[in-house]
């Protein structure tokens, strides 16, 4: 089962991942809530939309804006609509 892992804590973990462009998107109920905080970082995806971040803290280490999920997306990317996805150092164990 796909898992997000960072400074030692596992930080999403599901079996309902979505995987675009080799991101695997999981679910937003499968997101642990405690390590994320909200980010004023938006970019712009042509094809899928505005993505937001959230920037990951685990034991006092941060890792900024290493999450992004899309709130609403364009419809060619509806099947991932709220899911999160990692980057900056966030290993994604398939």
């Amino acid at each position: 089962m796909p898992r997000a892992v960072w400074n030692g804590a596992v930080l999403a973990e599901s079996d309902r991942c979505e995987v675009v462009e080799g991101n695997y998107y999981f679910p937003p109920d499968t997101i642990h809530a405690e390590y994320f905080k909200s980010s004023d970082t938006h970019t712009t995806c042509p094809w899928k939309g505005i993505a937001s971040y959230y920037t990951i803290e685990v034991d006092g280490q941060v890792n900024q804006d290493a999450a992004w999920y899309y709130p609403q997306t364009k419809d060619a990317a509806k099947n991932i609509e709220g899911y999160v996805a990692f980057w900056r150092g966030v290993k994604v164990e398939a």
